[in-house]
């Protein structure tokens, strides 16, 4: 049986065993940057996913990842930067990882075979037709991921397929399909090279490209950041004083008055409301901030 592109063996490398550190550390770096044009490759795919996600996430969807190992470990990756990031409500943000939370730390063996429990542990999240599913595999074949999107279509959720492989069941059997072509492994067959990198790479612009779509973003200004430590506080002040090109002492004294959300003191400083008044402008203009101070006069 002819192997999958990212079980065949690179005939780059087959000396791999005698490199020398330096060898080995050109060969995996430059093996990694073939990711970047494999995503590149399927940008139009993304794009296409990100348009046919908007509406249905902007009237109330969530975002379902589903996978196993390594690329499982991705979905939960890109499920849970979604709150500190972009204020993303978690329980809108769902990941399904074959073997449960234990395979987050240890391989849970047989557990990506089981096509029906992928399955269940869809349908045990309600999907909805307003619903996301980014089902992820390398292979493009897993059971796991191929059983959640079974279950997710029957739902009416959009599907996503990220695979790996051209031909991938994955890709087909998805509405949009997205093949990240990163081809052989330096080491053969593992996949947490530069397949699951692209796969990262893919993932982040996927769920960003939304997030700005969904106006969690002023400019490229990450205004709708969760300020839940230091390090973040620090960050939100930064970004409030650049954007409403104020001193730190007031765009602080706003921070404060509004519990730290980015955006509203954004508008309460642009547009010399309170609090209230901003939340409501911003309220209105479905969380766009250009909007919210387009409607200086209009409700306040």
């Amino acid at each position: 049986m002819k192997p999958l592109r990212t079980e065949s063996p690179s005939e780059q490398h087959a000396a791999l065993d005698r490199y020398d550190s330096a060898q080995l550390v050109a060969a995996f770096v430059d093996d990694q940057r073939r990711a970047a044009d494999a995503v590149y490759a399927a940008r139009d795919a993304l794009a296409a996913a990100v348009d046919a996600a908007l509406p249905r996430i902007a009237a109330g969807g969530r975002l379902l990842y589903a996978g196993a190992g390594t690329s499982g470990r991705l979905g939960v990756l890109d499920s849970v930067e979604l709150l500190p990031t972009f204020s993303w409500p978690r329980e809108r943000a769902l990941a399904l990882l074959a073997g449960g939370d234990r395979a987050m730390f240890e391989a849970v063996e047989g557990a990506e075979d089981d096509r029906d429990q992928g399955a269940a542990d869809l349908r045990a999240l309600a999907p909805t037709a307003n619903d996301v599913l980014l089902a992820i595999a390398a292979s493009g074949s897993t059971p796991y991921a191929l059983g959640a999107l079974d279950a997710a279509r029957a739902a009416g959720a959009l599907t996503i397929g990220l695979a790996n492989n051209p031909g991938a069941p994955l890709a087909a059997a998805a509405e949009i399909g997205v093949v990240l072509d990163t081809g052989p492994e330096v080491i053969s067959g593992s996949t947490r090279l530069k397949a699951g990198t692209a796969q990262k790479i893919a993932l982040n612009t996927f769920s960003s490209s939304l997030m700005v779509r969904l106006h969690k973003t002023y400019g490229n200004l990450m205004v709708d950041l969760r300020a839940t430590n230091a390090k973040l506080r620090r960050r939100a002040l930064a970004i409030t004083v650049r954007a409403a090109g104020t001193d730190e002492a007031a765009a602080r004294q706003a921070l404060d008055a509004c519990g730290w959300r980015v955006k509203v003191a954004l508008v309460m400083l642009r547009a010399g409301v309170d609090a209230a008044t901003a939340e409501q402008r911003l309220d209105a203009a479905q969380g766009s901030v250009d909007a919210a101070l387009a409607r200086r006069g209009a409700g306040g």
